[in-house]
């Protein structure tokens, strides 16, 4: 595999038994985009900010797609094993516990995350996903072992996915052995307020 390195900002605690927060930004943004969230989460953890590798006029993404909420699934399976085979290399680089990694991430960044709940189902520790849309049009049988948490927010005037396709998403990671938080919120494809104080009340809950 013809795997590159990706961009990131790695602000580590010297704890080499820390969780770390890894963040994952949407379409057009870069591994500073998130950076402010992090300190919400509380001190203590390790905060690992990707930048993907793909551009879409001149935009960042993690991965290609064909058209608006159409995915190039070969590419988005190709680059979420370029993104772990990273992230496996990094963390012998910097001391970075591979069990206690929680993923973080924004539309484009929450897809390739649950890209990585699907392919690798034990791989994350936690996630908290954004405006997630289902990563694959064909899910492979896949299970966690471990009935991970994950978070899941949604908005009720988001145009880029429908209350039908959520509702199926969130019933394939449920059956995949997945422990799920789902929040619909009053608002868009943007991130408000409330996305962060739910999140940040999950995260404190089971971590």
């Amino acid at each position: 595999m013809d795997f590159q390195p990706l961009q990131y900002i790695f602000i580590g605690t010297g704890n080499p038994s820390a969780k770390t927060l890894l963040l994952l930004h949407g379409t057009g943004g870069n591994e500073h985009d998130l950076l402010p969230l992090a300190k919400d989460f509380g001190t203590g953890l390790n905060i690992l900010s990707l930048r993907g590798n793909v551009l879409e006029n001149g935009l960042p993404r993690f991965f290609k797609r064909l058209g608006m909420g159409v995915f190039d699934e070969r590419d988005l399976e190709f680059r979420t094993e370029e993104m772990i085979y990273f992230i496996k290399a990094l963390a012998v680089k910097e001391g970075i516990d591979l069990t206690k990694i929680i993923a973080l991430g924004y539309s484009n960044g929450a897809n390739i995350a649950g890209a990585t709940l699907i392919l690798h189902p034990d791989f994350f520790a936690g996630a908290i996903l954004y405006r997630p849309m289902q990563p694959f049009r064909y899910i492979p049988n896949f299970k966690s072992k471990k009935n991970i948490p994950l978070f899941l927010s949604t908005g009720k005037n988001d145009l880029m996915v429908s209350i039908g396709e959520t509702n199926e998403y969130l019933k394939i990671l449920k059956n995949g052995n997945f422990n799920i938080s789902h929040y619909d919120i009053n608002t868009s494809h943007n991130l408000n307020q409330e996305d962060i104080e739910l999140s940040v009340e999950w995260f404190k809950n089971n971590f």
